[in-house]
């Protein structure tokens, strides 16, 4: 492995200066978004004003402007996008000072992949990982890469799974000295706080580090030229991919996974036309410069807290990373870098939960000083995306209250057409109308374009499944998601009131795969949407019976948000998708290599004979008590600690006492972490537990023996009775 001190290697590197071409870009781009917004809001303004604004009207005008500002800047961004990805370049691209040639491992310098994990899917990670290692050992890069895989899992039992799991792939691909545990003892600040403690131990020893979540999933070539891209350009910070989705089961993952690999490409590209340098950090699939990175990324405290850092630590990093006059980038264009996304409709509403307050507390940092104006925007649409859910409700809870005034005091409304509808001699009921279906145009057309790209394309119709089942899909995506849109503009209105009510949001570990049908939680967490839309359809339909026809769209889906989840989240509906050759992607049609060794490697971690019911609950903690060997590895990967107390030793004692004489369930999690984090509490633990008499061993250690026994082919035999 090269010496990450050793000057960058020498590859040719490309004149790009993109800064002075990117305002130029950014003051056209939002040129177009204030113009289309203006003009929106003045047609708003004119079908409201109808003998003076109220109250009400100018409420209801306060909230279109940044609700409709969102839809301009979605469709504008999808459409520089869709002219940039048919013109098939960008000048302004980073892949453009890629050096010709393949990699070559000499040219490489040290680079670290980190692999945070919290109570993981341990077969995914290291299955994942696996895949990774061997890809680059294939392609003779593996000399250059070190991976560390960063455990904040507060599960005793994924703890060792994790223990067990590292030591027999470290065996299996012969990785001690390439591949890294560290299971940090206090999971401080989370993620963020996971990759600083990384930093501080070894981060000095290498120039590039790339962040990984516990899906990720990237190929050999990508990674090189990541690498590769950082070192001709010596002023990025940070390179941004853009990941795609695969291994989607259910119909609603099936259906997110093609809307990432069909939608995406545009939105992508127009988000790079107006970003260029001052890209955006999405916390994984990104590489980073170790040392700016070291240097100026620390995450600030909190305000009025010593201790609690942000949630969402990802957009902070990028701003800072640009107030030190490193570059942020978006290699959209790179491929090879893969992820999963959530199975179900409550899995995307617990996920964008835990987004929504991290977003929130940006709101400290927007008047920090030192900021370039661009970050702060990012800042800005960061809060405002979810902000829009809870704008959105306001907006249509007022529009009902003013569609009853107007119905009940006619005189007082359209009694005279004004401004634009005098103008053009069209009433102000159809001005209404018209700036509908110009905001429904500017959400669908941006599908549609996507869509007309892959269709006219015939190496990517195919990938796709062919035009028929392109259109199919794209048809039936958009209509889903209209269904779904009030139900998650609901589930965020939730999260952004219990952000600003202060209460507490958990960041547990996110599902990311279906594991049966919960009838019990889908009812749980759609009935008040089904209440919520029968009361709106009772209240539309009191008002007016046309005025429910109008509110169809968003009383639809909340009303049938129970039988819609349980659709989405049904497995073998999914296969059948699959099987009809709809929602199909270019990883599907073309996949991979080291997805499919990956995919079949999983089918036979998962084919195994788990453990019996009654042990799943305790088994690792059986494991690394019962085996001798796992319990020396495990004492073995523990701090070293000085020699403790009185009441420490005592309490360690009683713990352990406890363990051995009632059985795992009569610890709760603290206390089990506790002891598992004493090295001579488990070693004394194992010794005692070999020699304790039948007769004074509980039940429930004497049989889980019975099954170590059995799998190990090796009985005991008690040196005492």
């Amino acid at each position: 492995m090269s010496d990450p001190t050793d000057a960058p290697s020498q590859i040719p590197v490309q004149v790009f200066n993109p800064s002075r071409h990117s305002a130029r870009r950014q003051v056209l781009f939002f040129s177009c978004v204030v113009v289309l917004t203006s003009v929106a809001t003045w047609l708003m303004a004119d079908i409201l004003w109808r003998g003076g604004l109220s109250g009400l009207e100018t409420a209801m005008l306060v909230l279109f402007v940044p609700l409709f500002g969102m839809v301009a800047l979605g469709f504008t961004q999808a459409a520089v996008g869709f002219v940039m990805l048919l013109r098939r370049r960008d000048t302004y691209e980073i892949t453009a000072t890629l050096p010709p040639g393949d990699p070559v491992a000499s040219q490489l310098p040290a680079t670290a992949l980190l692999i945070p994990i919290y109570n993981e899917d341990v077969s995914r990670v290291y299955e994942g990982l696996r895949a990774m290692y061997l890809a680059l050992a294939n392609a003779g890069l593996i000399g250059c890469f070190d991976f560390f895989i960063l455990s904040d899992s507060t599960d005793a039992n994924k703890w060792i799974e994790e223990e067990v799991g590292w030591i027999d792939l470290c065996k299996q691909l012969k990785g001690f000295g390439r591949i890294f545990y560290r299971k940090r003892h206090i999971p401080l600040n989370r993620k963020s706080g996971n990759i600083s403690d990384f930093c501080r131990r070894w981060g000095k020893r290498y120039r590039y580090m790339v962040v990984l979540d516990a899906d990720s999933l990237m190929e050999a070539k990508t990674l090189a030229r990541m690498v590769q891209l950082m070192e001709a350009n010596p002023q990025t910070g940070i390179l941004q991919t853009a990941p795609q989705p695969i291994q989607a089961q259910t119909p609603l993952a099936r259906m997110l996974q093609f809307a990432g690999h069909c939608y995406g490409p545009i939105f992508q590209a127009g988000l790079n036309y107006w970003q260029c340098n001052n890209g955006n950090f999405w916390g994984h699939n990104a590489i980073i410069r170790t040392a700016p990175f070291i240097e100026h990324c620390a995450l600030p405290a909190m305000p009025g807290s010593k201790h609690s850092r942000f949630m969402s630590h990802d957009y902070v990093e990028a701003a800072l990373m640009r107030r030190a006059n490193y570059e942020v980038w978006l290699a959209y264009t790179l491929g090879g870098s893969f992820e999963n996304v959530p199975p179900t409709m409550i899995d995307c509403a617990k996920r964008d939960r835990r987004w929504c307050r991290g977003n929130f507390q940006h709101s400290w940092l927007l008047m920090a000083q030192g900021l370039l104006p661009i970050n702060r925007l990012h800042l800005s649409l960061g809060i405002l995306s979810y902000l829009s859910s809870p704008l959105w409700l306001a907006f249509l809870v007022l529009g009902m209250v003013q569609f009853r005034r107007e119905t009940h005091f006619p005189e007082a409304t359209f009694d005279a057409d004004i401004g634009i509808s005098s103008y053009l001699d069209i009433g102000g009921g159809r001005l209404s109308l018209y700036l509908f279906l110009a905001t429904l145009v500017m959400l669908t057309l941006p599908k549609v374009l996507a869509t007309l790209l892959v269709l006219i394309d015939r190496e990517k119709r195919q990938a796709f499944g062919g035009g028929v089942r392109t259109v199919v899909s794209f048809v039936t995506e958009h209509l889903f998601s209209a269904l779904m849109a009030p139900v998650l503009m609901l589930f965020t209105s939730l999260s952004v009131t219990f952000v600003l009510l202060g209460r507490e949001i958990s960041w547990g570990s996110q599902r990311r795969d279906a594991s049966g049908m919960d009838w019990g939680g889908i009812l749980r967490a759609h009935a008040w949407h089904t209440a919520l839309g029968l009361v709106c359809g009772e209240l539309s339909y009191r008002i007016h019976p046309a005025f429910f026809w109008w509110m169809m769209p968003v009383t639809l889906g909340l009303v049938f948000s129970i039988p819609l989840s349980a659709l989405l989240a049904h497995e073998p509906i999914g296969r059948l998708l699959n099987r009809m050759g709809l929602f199909r992607t270019p990883p599907e049609t073309h996949p991979p290599m080291m997805v499919t060794h990956m995919e079949k490697n999983l089918e036979v971690c998962r084919s195994q004979v788990p453990p019996p019911e009654w042990l799943q609950k305790h088994y690792g903690v059986a494991q690394v008590v019962l085996d001798p060997y796992i319990n020396a590895a495990h004492v073995s990967l523990l701090r070293v600690k000085r020699k403790l107390s009185y009441p420490s030793t005592a309490y360690f004692q009683k713990l352990s006492e406890r363990l051995l004489k009632q059985g795992p369930s009569a610890l709760n999690r603290r206390e089990m972490l506790a002891l598992l984090r004493n090295a001579d509490s488990m070693t004394e633990v194992h010794d005692r537990l070999w020699k304790m008499p039948d007769r004074q061993l509980p039940d429930w250690w004497k049989m889980a023996m019975r099954h170590y026994n059995v799998l190990t082919g090796r009985p005991r035999t008690p040196l005492y009775r």
